[in-house]
């Protein structure tokens, strides 16, 4: 068979009890996505697509540092005989450049006058092959 799923999520979020343009949620995503086809035939064979996508959003309060969205996209293979499952798995089939975990943070080096807010990150993880052998008991 044939599958797709797919989960789309909007929100507006906002502090009600602060003024408009100070009012931004850190962190809190407008628009996000995640969802896939998988393909699953009568035969051994069998494999999928997924993705997953965030828009930029807000970092801090006042919007001035902005975390940067993404989409990411997965992938996998795999063919099966009797309880044994041979697979080859794709992580980030396109290469993005993305950011895993993101915070706005205020810094200061010891030869600045004044702190800096700005955006620290973990990067994501970049294009990645890996195979898997699977025994089902």
């Amino acid at each position: 068979g044939l599958f797709f799923d797919s989960d789309v999520n909007y929100t507006i979020a906002r502090a009600a009890e602060e003024p408009e343009g100070a009012n931004y949620i850190p962190l809190a995503p407008e628009l996000t996505a995640a969802g896939g086809l998988v393909f699953q035939p009568a035969s051994g064979f069998s494999g999928g697509i997924r993705y997953r996508y965030i828009r930029d959003r807000p970092a801090n309060e006042d919007g001035s540092v902005i975390a940067k969205g993404y989409f990411v996209l997965d992938g996998n293979i795999n063919y099966t005989v009797k309880k044994i499952t041979f697979s080859l798995i794709g992580e980030n089939l396109l290469d993005t450049e993305w950011n895993e975990a993101q915070f706005a943070t205020e810094s200061r080096l010891r030869v600045e006058d004044e702190s800096v807010e700005e955006l620290h990150f973990t990067p994501g993880t970049p294009f990645f092959l890996k195979g898997k052998l699977a025994y089902r008991f």
